[in-house]
């Protein structure tokens, strides 16, 4: 067998190895990684504590002091 064809070969496979491993890692990634967070945020106008609540929750009560608060828009 001539070298030049024998190293082709040798670079396919494992060129190959990599790609299939590649593959297997971004499928296990994201299968194991978690989206992102649907929680809105909130910042209250008292105390300033910040804390979240469900994504359906226009106000929520303040866990330190009470108060009800509209969530927080950090594009603001």
């Amino acid at each position: 067998m001539r070298p030049d064809v024998l190293l082709a070969g040798y670079m396919t496979v494992m060129l190959l190895a990599l790609v299939v491993l590649w593959i297997a890692n971004s499928m296990r990634r994201r299968r194991f990684l978690s989206g992102p967070a649907e929680d809105r945020v909130f910042r209250c106008l008292k105390c300033g504590s910040v804390y979240t609540d469900d994504p359906d929750v226009d106000l929520s009560r303040c866990p330190q002091c009470g108060k009800m608060n509209e969530s927080f828009d950090f594009r603001a």
